[in-house]
């Protein structure tokens, strides 16, 4: 499902028009993402939560001469489901 069926989906289930579930799920989207920039977590019951991960920084090689290459340290987002799909 990509982001216009999910608006499509929103507005059917919610009996909005197209145009307002496009404004609630953009909402949606902006809110959990200035969150996540903030360093909180996101829990949506139901869903699953998103946090913030570290990576420190490590060693790689680069694959064509074999050299070892620094890979800068950097934050993620990490996403744990908390439903299960049979």
């Amino acid at each position: 499902m990509n982001k216009s069926q999910l608006v499509e989906a929103v507005a059917l289930e919610s009996n909005l028009s197209k145009i307002e579930a496009r404004k609630a799920v953009d909402a949606m989207i902006h809110i959990i993402h200035q969150a996540l920039e903030e360093g909180e977590r996101v829990t949506l019951s139901g869903l699953g939560s998103f946090s913030v991960q570290y990576c420190a920084e490590r060693m790689g090689r680069n694959p064509r001469t074999g050299a070892p290459v620094p890979i800068p340290a950097r934050k993620s987002i990490k996403f744990r489901p908390l439903i299960e799909i049979e």
